[in-house]
């Protein structure tokens, strides 16, 4: 079986709607304070020619995400995945990730120290 160190969370920010569900499902499962948390969901306005703009949402893991580890060491997903409404969060080792990611580049893998 793989360390706890070993894991990670593979995002797919192309799916991502901006639901701001897997920051909130962090800020409850922990406590958090507002402005707080584990994963914050970045939002990115691209400026495009003819007064139109592009809408991305990054939802990115802080200094302060440990996976959920008490959560995972029960075998249950991190909160911000299990609560993903659009699916685009995936929680593995990061060798299955790495797997993942080859297949699509519009992906973030992330792992913490």
């Amino acid at each position: 079986m793989a360390k706890q160190s070993e894991y990670g969370l593979l995002i797919d920010y192309e799916y991502c709607t901006g639901c701001f569900t897997c920051q909130i499902a962090c800020a409850q499962e922990y406590g958090w304070e507002p402005g707080m948390g584990g994963i914050r969901v970045q939002e990115i306005v691209q400026n495009l020619p003819k007064d139109k703009a592009y809408l991305t949402y990054l939802p990115f893991p802080t200094e302060l995400c440990v996976l959920c580890k008490p959560r995972t060491k029960k075998g249950l997903k991190p909160a911000c995945v299990t609560h993903c409404m659009s699916g685009c969060m995936t929680y593995g080792t990061i060798d299955e990730l790495t797997e993942k990611l080859k297949e699509k580049p519009r992906q973030v893998l992330w792992a913490p120290k």
